[in-house]
């Protein structure tokens, strides 16, 4: 043997053997660990959307059991927010939406659409804040406001409505009609008139003053406190020729079954 065949070192192919072995064993690891993350988030996706489906659901039937005496109809329910399941385990959901499309108030056919924040999920918790869009036709307008004693109706335009009454002026009933309006208080929608017209005059008299006395007057209310649960007030109103909607709002109002089933009243 040479010197030089005697400092030859050999190197054992064993042991880059255990070391790929390991390499591929810590892969094969970590695509076991990665797939049962997957899995697990895909559970976790689906007990998530089956359990707000199922809360919803739950939610809307609470809501149609507890509607007011006269208040009938089919409700949906929305649940918002990243996770249902954490909200409910907070013990309140962050917000909510419910849409009933055909609900009948007291033989009213009304749109309605409810968004409510900081729902608590306990019986008797108080809401943090609601608010209610509601959407009537002409007919249904008619009807409140026959209700009201306006038996003529209301004629709608672009954001204002116009009604028939009669007035005694100097002795003499007169029929007029007055363009309005209307404005958004609290238990009831005001009437404030801007235009008049009267209907039939006696060539002799003069009717000037009476145009004057119905611009100058006091607003015509019509209240709707009878027809909303009380602690509901009206916060605003949009008139269209041939569809009205009223925005409603609540606050701090407790969410048990006798404040939805009891309204306000007109005095």
């Amino acid at each position: 043997m040479t010197p030089r065949a005697a400092e030859t070192v050999p190197v054992d192919p064993v042991g880059r053997s255990d070391g790929a072995r390991r390499r591929r064993e810590d892969g094969n690891a970590a695509v076991v660990v990665l797939v049962i993350l997957v899995v697990f988030a895909a559970l976790l996706v689906l007990v998530e959307t089956v359990g707000r489906g199922i809360a919803e659901r739950n939610v809307a039937d609470s809501i149609e059991q507890s509607l007011p005496e006269g208040v009938e109809g089919d409700v949906d329910v929305e649940i918002r927010g990243v996770s249902a399941l954490w909200q409910a385990l907070t013990g309140s959901m962050d917000e909510m939406v419910a849409t009933a499309p055909d609900l009948d108030v007291q033989g009213v056919p009304v749109d309605v659409v409810i968004t409510a924040y900081d729902v608590p999920l306990a019986e008797g918790g108080t809401l943090g804040r609601g608010v209610a869009e509601a959407s009537v036709d002409g007919a249904a307008v008619d009807e409140i406001a026959a209700a009201q004693g306006l038996e003529g109706g209301l004629e709608l335009g672009d954001g204002t409505v116009a009604y028939a009454d009669e007035i005694t002026f100097l002795g003499i009933p007169i029929g007029f009609s007055v363009t309005a309006e209307p404005e958004a208080a609290g238990d009831r929608v005001l009437l404030r008139p801007v235009a008049a017209e009267i209907d039939a005059v006696g060539g002799s008299l003069d009717a000037s003053g009476l145009v004057d006395r119905i611009l100058g007057g006091d607003p015509f209310p019509i209240c709707v406190a009878d027809r909303l649960p009380e602690g509901v007030e009206v916060s605003g109103i949009d008139v269209e020729p041939d569809l009205v909607t009223v925005r409603l709002e609540a606050s701090g109002l407790p969410l048990a079954e006798e404040t939805l089933a009891t309204t306000g009243a007109c005095d």
